[in-house]
């Protein structure tokens, strides 16, 4: 049965809500509705950034001290709001829609301690918006010793289903933190996360240039790449790894540009975040074919020239140029995890997060 389903997305980027509408029976995708954005104010990032450096000594995940219930409440009002907005524009009623996929913000992950924490009350949203909402899609996972990510894997292979491509494909998509999907026909799905993706590049701009991002990646198409912080960067031990493994947004904070100009720094990190996204080839079953950027990552259009070097001769290809919505591919992937949710399918699997058997998960909070 094909339901109708809005997922909810506010990522490490810390840039704002993104809101997307799906016709999916939770194996493949029917359509796809309209999509929208909330931004997240100055106020609103700088008390997430707050909660994020807070929520590092979270004695356990229902915790919420200091600052985190502001921040709880915040995300929760952001999203009723882009939802409200959302519907207004669209001439949607709480009664076409049967479910709302409600990711929240991450604050922590540290599966290591099978730790996950997604801020945001969904009990409280789901009265706001009179909608059903699933959410803590990645509670079972971790709990079942899985990495709780990346878990848009099983919406990247119904979507890659539809292209009807020679194999191996790999879709990545960059966030804050970059992850990728490696999708050979019908049976082969590997997923995990391959290192920083917009994070450091963001926070370095807004450290030297007081903006959010790099638009389009100008300010690293001007630089030089220091390269030997680069190969310094990737002996982390978390590159030698093998899939699946995940990241939290801040585990590359520690990793200091030495004094350069704003346009090195930039360029280094974007070469940083495409050397890292490469190294997963050598943990892959086969060298992939063609490569699908999604997130916003793929407007960042110095990082996509670089991929397109580090991986020839694949192809390289931001989402958009597909039809697909790189912008809002992880809204509605949550929407697409909600309606499997509510019919007992699996959201992941030991090749995506390494958890022992395929989990179904999400909670559901009703108005």
């Amino acid at each position: 049965m094909m339901m109708t389903a809005i997922g909810l997305m506010s990522g490490t980027s810390l840039d704002g809500v993104d809101v997307a509408m799906i016709e999916t029976d939770g194996r493949r995708v029917k359509s796809f509705g309209p999509t929208s954005y909330r931004p997240y104010s100055d106020r609103e990032r700088c008390l997430l950034r707050q909660a994020l450096t807070e929520a590092v000594n979270l004695p356990q995940r229902d915790a919420r001290p200091g600052i985190l219930p502001e921040a709880e409440r915040a995300v929760t009002v952001a999203h009723a709001e882009a939802v409200a907005a959302f519907t207004a524009q669209h001439h949607i009623t709480c009664q076409d829609i049967d479910i709302v996929g409600f990711h929240g913000q991450t604050v922590l992950h540290r599966p290591a301690e099978r730790m996950t924490v997604q801020i945001g009350d969904a009990t409280a949203l789901a009265k706001a918006i009179h909608i059903p909402v699933m959410h803590d899609f990645r509670a079972a996972d971790v709990a079942a010793g899985g990495q709780g990510a990346p878990f848009v894997p099983v919406y990247h292979r119904a979507l890659a289903q539809s292209l009807e491509r020679e194999g191996p494909l790999v879709v990545v998509n960059i966030g804050g933190v970059s992850n990728i999907t490696y999708i050979d026909g019908a049976d082969t799905l590997i997923a995990c996360d391959t290192g920083p993706g917009n994070a450091l590049l963001d926070d370095h701009m807004l450290r030297t240039m007081s903006q959010a991002f790099d638009c389009e990646g100008r300010m690293a198409a001007q630089g030089a790449v220091d390269v030997a912080w680069v190969v310094r960067a990737l002996n982390h031990p978390f590159f030698a790894k093998p899939p699946p493994k995940s990241l939290d947004r801040n585990d590359f904070a520690s990793l200091k540009l030495q004094e350069m100009p704003p346009a090195d720094g930039a360029a280094t990190l974007t070469a940083f975040t495409a050397e890292a996204i490469a190294r997963i080839v050598a943990h892959l079953p086969k060298e992939p074919k063609s490569w699908i950027v999604a997130g916003g990552g793929a407007r960042n259009l110095t990082l996509l020239r670089m991929l397109r070097e580090r991986l020839q001769p694949a192809t390289v290809e931001a989402a958009e140029t597909l039809g697909w919505s790189g912008d809002a591919i992880e809204a509605q992937a949550f929407g697409f995890l909600a309606a499997r949710g509510l019919k007992g399918l699996p959201l992941s699997y030991p090749a995506t997060t390494g958890v022992p058997i395929p989990m179904t998960g999400g909670v559901i909070a009703r108005p």
